[in-house]
C-alpha cells in the first residue's frame, strides 16, 4: 500500500502508526517507496515518521549535510517529537548520525544500514549524468546485488529528477559535503545503543566501512546480509525487519 504524504507549518512527511517514535531518515536518492515494507511491518508496534529531506528544493548555498541536519532539528521541534529510535539508510544514516551527536538527549536508539560518514563510493564513482537513461539505469542497478529490484519506476524517477540541472546541483553539492565530512573522530561521543546492518555485497559503502563503525561507536552490533547490497531494507526487507525488530524492542 502506498504510503500517503501529510503536510505541516511547510514539511512533507509520512506519519503511521501509535506509539514510541521511529524516525526513518532516507538517502540521496531516496524515493519513499524504499522504506514501504519497514513502515508495513513497525506501524503495528510504532509511530513511524518519515520527513521529506528537501534534497532537492533547499537552497543551493545551504545545500549539504548541516542544512539536512538543520531541517531535521526543525521537523523534530514542529512535530514534537521525543524519545526517538532513529533508523537511516546511506546519506540519511549520516544525518541521523549528526542529528544524535547534537541532540543526544533526544535519541534513544540508532540503526545504521549503508551508511556514509567514513567512506562512500558516491553513484559507484561518479556523479549523475544528466539526460542518459541507459546510464542512471546502470547506476541505480549497481546499488543492488540483484539488478532486478531497481524497478523501473525506481529509474524514472531517478532520470527525471537527474534531468533538472537545479536538482543536479544540489545532489552533487550535498554528495560532496558528506564525502567530505568524515566522522572518525566523533563516532566514539554515540552513547546510545546502535545496530549496523550492512549489506554483505555492498559496492557503495563495502563492508569494511561496517566493520570501521562497529570499531568506532561504543555500544554498536554489526550485523551482515548476504547476497545484499547498499539498501536491505528493499532487497531483503523480511531479513532487515527482523534483525532491526529484535534490536528495538529489546531493553537495553
Amino acid at each position: 500500500m502506498a504510503l500517503i504524504v501529510k503536510q505541516k507549518e511547510g514539511f512533507q512527511y509520512v506519519d503511521e502508526g501509535q506509539g514510541q517514535v521511529l524516525m526513518l531518515l532516507h538517502g540521496l536518492f531516496g524515493a519513499l517507496s524504499n522504506w514501504e515494507g519497514v513502515v508495513n511491518y513497525y506501524k503495528k508496534h510504532f509511530r513511524v515518521v518519515i520527513p521529506m529531506l528537501p534534497i532537492y528544493e533547499m537552497p543551493i548555498k545551504e545545500a549539504g549535510l548541516v542544512g539536512l541536519r538543520e531541517f531535521t532539528e526543525k521537523f523534530v521541534a514542529t512535530m514534537q517529537l521525543d524519545k526517538m529510535m532513529i533508523m537511516g539508510n546511506s546519506l540519511g544514516g549520516h544525518i541521523g548520525i549528526l542529528y544524535t551527536l547534537a541532540n543526544p538527549e533526544k535519541v534513544v536508539k540508532l540503526v545504521l544500514t549503508g551508511s556514509s560518514g567514513l567512506f562512500e563510493n558516491t553513484m559507484g564513482g561518479s556523479y549523475p549524468r544528466r539526460g542518459s537513461y541507459d546510464y542512471v539505469h546502470e547506476r541505480v542497478a549497481y546499488t543492488f546485488y540483484d539488478p532486478k529490484v531497481a524497478s523501473k519506476e525506481l529509474i524514472d524517477e531517478v532520470f527525471e529528477t537527474t534531468r533538472s540541472i537545479p536538482k543536479c546541483m544540489r545532489i552533487v553539492a550535498i554528495a560532496k559535503s558528506a564525502q567530505r565530512n568524515n566522522l572518525a573522530l566523533e563516532l566514539p561521543n554515540i552513547k546510545v545503543p546502535t545496530l549496523l546492518v550492512w549489506g554483505l555485497n555492498d559496492t557503495i559503502t563495502p563492508p569494511m566501512v561496517g566493520y570501521e563503525f562497529n570499531r568506532l561507536i561504543p555500544h554498536s552490533e554489526l550485523k551482515f546480509i548476504d547476497h545484499c547490497c547498499h539498501a536491505p531494507m528493499m532487497e531483503h526487507p523480511d531479513k532487515f525487519n527482523k534483525l532491526a525488530e529484535d534490536f528495538l524492542v529489546r531493553k537495553n
